[in-house]
């Protein structure tokens, strides 16, 4: 579904990521782990079309997608949920989901809202209230509820459990698991390596821009290398 080969890429002359070849199919959840700096979110940011790469290929769904438009790509199933969440804080819950689906027919939209709210409860019962008066979790599924109104076929998440309470965590960790098994496709990035790498099905380590390590998520946590640098092990 999503092929990244030996791609380079950054931000005003700073090279940040060192021909990575990264690959996402369909049905699954592959995590990048790695520490802070070591180009994760550009990895995420470039996929997405808010960086344009200087070198290598980026293919989705067959076709090249490497410094296309977001907007493009996000008509064509490729969605970001960015580090930050990025929501219309002035804007209620219904308006968000709305704004999420801005490239589909609207006459679409009720039945993916209703997705939706089966998915995260809490987001009916507060439909009418303002994103900026919710707590970090709630806010961290409204931004994960409306890049599912995009009807996305590959899903990717910049550092979901930031900010979030253990109990947050894991119920947004679950509700990333059920929305692979839709057939959504996963890419995942989050600072929570070990959870992280345990409901992966494949996973990447980054290192200074670069990949270092790739394989099944549960076998990269038991890599001595990766217990070490990313488990505290």
């Amino acid at each position: 579904m999503l092929t990244l080969e030996k791609v380079t890429a950054g931000y005003h002359r700073l090279q940040i990521l060192h021909e990575i070849s990264i690959e996402v199919n369909e049905g699954e959840i592959v995590s990048i782990v790695g520490a802070n700096g070591a180009g994760k979110t550009t990895t995420l940011n470039t996929i997405a079309g808010l960086v344009k790469p200087t070198s290598g290929s980026i293919t989705f769904a067959g076709k090249p997608a490497g410094g296309r438009r977001p907007s493009d790509l996000v008509q064509e199933g490729l969605v970001l949920v960015p580090e930050g969440r990025a929501l219309f804080g002035n804007l209620s819950v219904e308006e968000n989901l709305q704004m999420g689906g801005w490239s589909r027919d609207r006459a679409d939209l009720t039945g993916s809202m209703d997705d939706v709210f089966e998915l995260f409860p809490i987001l009916r019962e507060r439909r009418a209230q303002v994103a900026e008066t919710f707590s970090g979790g709630q806010q961290q599924m409204l931004a994960i509820g409306r890049a599912l109104m995009a009807k996305p076929k590959l899903l990717m998440l910049d550092e979901p459990s930031t900010g979030l309470s253990p109990k947050l965590t894991w119920a947004v960790l679950d509700a990333i698991k059920r929305i692979r098994d839709t057939g959504v496709a996963v890419l995942l990035v989050e600072q929570n390596a070990s959870q992280a790498l345990a409901m992966a099905d494949r996973a990447y380590v980054l290192e200074s821009g670069s990949v270092v390590l790739e394989g099944p998520g549960p076998q990269l946590a038991q890599d001595d290398r990766v217990r070490a640098a990313y488990l505290g092990m």
